[in-house]
């Protein structure tokens, strides 16, 4: 371009750029006096379309070329801070000449303030990119000219529609929702989902309008039904979730200023109020908008079922004739239909035994469209008539009993409202939030996870994750009992009280109402009551003791439950958070299931530690890494059985391995190594005692940026500290092997200064803290032997946390033997073992209470 011209088209592009802000201030404006989505998405694309022909034609582009908007502009809808996806169409391959003047065109419109997505493209490039990615094929679909030359633009649609094969779009875009749902777990229950691209979200509903006008099927709910695609209620549903979803998406757009589509916990409150929603006397608002969200996604999610059915039975006619299953049901097109409308209203039971026909017939895919509806509208026939009949709560026991399909069952009962009916106390946990920081599911949601895992341990195909769990739970008789227990573990929850307790009468009346035998009806009751003890037990107490052993297997009292308990244990903790989990906290669990196993079949609590077999083991390690038969003595004759009990027979042989030839090094020994399931650093600290020794320690690896999941301090007979952190990188910035040396080098530098300690930086406070605070909680008591102190704490996480409490503990003279880190999520839970002169004096114990208090809340 030449200068003028240049110079031309910056005072048109500030002129264009005001007027989108000035016509955007105005949409927005009349959009939050009266909130209407039609006015703001068709407003903000008449808007841009006014700007982009202007500037078009003020470029001079060609005659024989086209601009075209694609995607969701091109469908006419533009959210306050969506993308711009524009086409621009030529009838050749473009010269140097054209190519600047596009150049010139595309950047005039970022200037403008836009965020253009755009292509370049001759009509037969198109088709090959359509043939190629069912994403172009997706946007040429909703293509509209907005100028240029029209026979071209015809030309484009009439040959991109003679090609488009409508059974593969179809295939390809459910494989697409398939990947999507993946990609999310396959649920809309998140506690921060995306409005747009989660299941049950916008997405869902514009792939149904997508498929539509590939099919010619029509381009409203009202034509699909016309068209009987859908029912007119079902239309006017549609219509209804997909405003609110498009209002929460234009709310989000507005309040953050840029294209957000995340209901992050920032937002919720924000956006609440926005829409005018209030706190009740139990939820707070944001709690009531969130549940509106899921029950509007579950509806979404149940509307996109019954549609793609129908399009498929439209799409792909000829897929056979009905087979009959029995009087009530038939097999169409591989799914489950009603043979007559009525069969729920003439026999109830159907509404149950369909679920058990998927578990039993494996050709069946899910159900037909017609019948899905069918079981919605007649859920509310579940109520206390229905479950006082034996025969339906004898269908109930079934569905849980079956080789295959439980959990996809119980997923459908959930959905379409039966489980919810069947269950009562279900109903008030459906889309209910949970903000202890480390669950990240609803609590619905949160307990078919757990039902999922528990399930997964029965399958062989899955034993390879957890081969102890498999092996436990196939020899464990009536492990279906165990689903009842999963069921019923977290139904009471929010209700206000002991979740625990509450839901022990819940399980209970449901045994009874069952008729289980007394015996399966104490073991559900039980595990429902004791579902976070062993956890409690493993991750806050010291293990290592007898007498924690002793009373954890006083609790469970015999074999079969400590089995039953485990097994729910490691499901539950799972189920929380894929952040919650790790390869240690299963370590944890392992090692306390088999000590108490040890105890319950008759070995006494020294025995049961396995302290003789654990030596033993240990020895045998140390010959096959080449040591000679007592080598280990020269260090093993410093330690105490302490020592011994605290650590595995491979943590001691690794350690013998590297101290037994320097049990005395006048330099600090540093180790370092990778887990075993390589989730996290293994550090070992050698050296003479010396005074903050652990706020040292804790101080350099909260610098360094890693928490500390579980810290052993051992001193020596003959004054050597020697003392097991387990570190994890919680963002996991690089390889845990690249960390190992940097660690061992740093940290034996560090101790060989003795300097003062220095305090780790505090870091940021997470969004979920920020929004949902903990008020920490702080607790010294002596342990039933008295011998030592345990301090209990309760906090949000942060670095250098570890160190102020080691700050205090150090300042008051206070020697800390076992750290026990438990981090849950955001939120941690630790448990120390303390021993010293201070923690007889109890207005010494309250204020270092307050100190450690004054710390974490600063």
């Amino acid at each position: 371009m030449n200068d003028a011209l240049t110079e031309s088209l910056q005072g048109f592009v500030a002129a264009a750029r005001r007027r989108l802000g000035e016509g955007m201030a105005a949409l927005r404006t009349a959009y939050e006096a009266r909130p209407h989505t039609g006015n703001m998405l068709k407003g903000r694309a008449t808007l841009v379309d006014d700007e982009i022909v202007r500037l078009w034609h003020d470029c001079a582009m060609p005659a024989d070329a086209a601009v075209v908007a694609v995607g969701g502009y091109g469908r006419g809808e533009l959210f306050p801070a969506s993308d711009v996806d524009l086409l621009i169409l030529l009838p050749k391959a473009a010269d140097a000449a054209l190519q600047g003047k596009l150049s010139g065109l595309v950047s005039a419109l970022w200037d403008m303030g836009l965020e253009i997505g755009h292509s370049v493209r001759t009509i037969d490039e198109c088709l090959v990119a359509a043939a190629d990615d069912i994403t172009v094929q997706t946007s040429l679909l909703e293509a509209r000219l907005l100028t240029g030359d029209g026979r071209l633009f015809e030309l484009l649609n009439s040959l991109f529609r003679d090609g488009l094969d409508l059974r593969t779009f179809y295939k390809a875009k459910l494989l697409e929702q398939e990947q999507r749902y993946a990609r999310f777990n396959e649920t809309p229950y998140a506690l921060e989902p995306n409005c747009k691209e989660s299941p049950g979200g916008l997405r869902d509903l514009q792939m149904l309008g997508w498929i539509a006008r590939a099919g010619g099927l029509g381009r409203s709910w009202r034509d699909l039904a016309r068209r009987r695609l859908i029912t007119g209620s079902e239309a006017g549903e549609l219509r209804n979730v997909e405003r609110f979803l498009q209002h929460l998406r234009i709310r989000l757009h507005l309040l953050t200023g840029r294209s957000e589509d995340r209901l992050l916990f920032d937002h919720q409150e924000k956006l609440a109020r926005i829409l005018g929603i209030e706190p009740t006397a139990t939820r707070r608002a944001s709690e009531v908008l969130m549940q509106r969200y899921y029950v509007t996604a579950k509806m979404v999610m149940q509307l996109n079922t019954v549609l793609l059915q129908n399009y498929g039975s439209v799409i792909f006619p000829d897929r056979g004739a009905a087979i009959t299953v029995n009087p009530r049901f038939q097999v169409v097109r591989e799914l489950l239909d009603i043979r007559h409308e009525d069969v729920f209203e003439r026999e109830p039971a159907a509404l149950l035994e369909c679920f058990l026909l998927l578990q039993q017939r494996s050709e069946l895919k899910g159900m037909t469209a017609r019948t899905l509806r069918a079981l919605w509208i007649n859920r509310n026939r579940v109520n206390a008539a229905f479950r006082a009949r034996p025969e339906h709560r004898a269908l109930f026991l079934q569905i849980l009993q079956q080789k295959r399909g439980i959990v996809r069952s119980f997923r459908r009962m959930n959905e379409y409202g039966i489980l919810s009916r069947y269950i009562v106390p279900w109903r008030r946990i459906v889309g209910q939030m949970q903000h202890d920081l480390f669950h990240v599911y609803t609590v619905d949601q949160h307990i078919l996870m757990v039902l999922r895992n528990m399930r997964r341990f029965t399958m062989g195909e899955h034993a390879h994750e957890y081969p102890l769990m498999t092996r436990l739970i196939i020899g464990f008789e009536r492990h279906w009992l165990l689903y009842i227990a999963a069921l019923f573990h977290d139904i009471a929850k929010g209700r206000g009280g002991d979740h625990s307790t509450l839901g022990m009468a819940d399980a209970r009346e449901f045994c009874t109402q069952h008729e289980l035998p007394t015996e399966d009806t104490e073991l559900v009751v039980w595990l429902v009551e004791h579902h976070l003890t062993m956890s409690r037990v493993a991750q806050k107490e010291d293990t290592s003791d007898p007498e924690v052993i002793q009373r954890f297997a006083d609790t469970v009292g015999e074999e079969r439950r400590l089995t039953a308990l485990y097994l729910l244990t490691h499901a539950d903790v799972r189920g929380t958070s894929p952040k919650v989990w790790n390869g240690w906290k299963g370590k944890l669990l392992e090692d306390l299931f088999f000590a108490t196993q040890r105890l319950l079949r008759g070995a006494t609590p020294q025995a049961a530690l396995g302290l003789d077999d654990r030596l033993e083991d240990t020895r045998r390690l140390l010959r096959y890494h080449g040591l000679r038969p007592g080598v280990e003595n020269t260090l093993w004759d410093h330690l105490d059985p302490v020592y011994f009990m605290r650590h595995s027979a491979e943590e001691i042989a690794w350690h013998t391995r590297l101290l037994y030839y320097r049990s005395d090094s006048p330099e600090p020994v540093v180790k370092a190594r990778v887990a075993e399931d390589e989730d996290g650093v293994q550090v070992m600290v050698f050296t003479r005692d010396q005074r903050d020794l652990f706020v040292r320690l804790t101080g350099f690896f909260g610098r360094m940026g890693f928490s500390i999941l579980d810290a052993k301090v051992h001193t020596t007979r003959h004054g050597f500290a020697l003392d097991s952190f387990m570190l994890q990188d919680p963002g996991q910035r690089a390889s845990y092997r690249d960390i190992v040396t940097l660690i061992e080098h740093e940290l034996a530098v560090r101790l060989q200064q003795q300097g003062a300690p220095e305090r780790p930086a505090r870091g940021r406070m997470s969004r979920h803290v920020k929004h949902f605070p903990i008020s920490p909680e702080v607790s010294i008591r002596a342990d039933e032997a008295g011998r030592h102190h345990v301090l209990s704490l309760t906090a949000a996480d942060r670095p250098g946390l570890l160190f102020d409490v080691a700050s205090v503990l150090a300042d008051h003279g206070i020697r800390l033997h076992t750290a026990k880190i438990a981090t849950l999520g955001e939120r941690v839970e630790d448990t120390f073992l303390l021993t010293g002169q201070a923690l007889n004096q109890d207005a010494l114990v309250l204020k270092i209470e307050r100190e450690i208090l004054d710390r974490l809340q600063t």
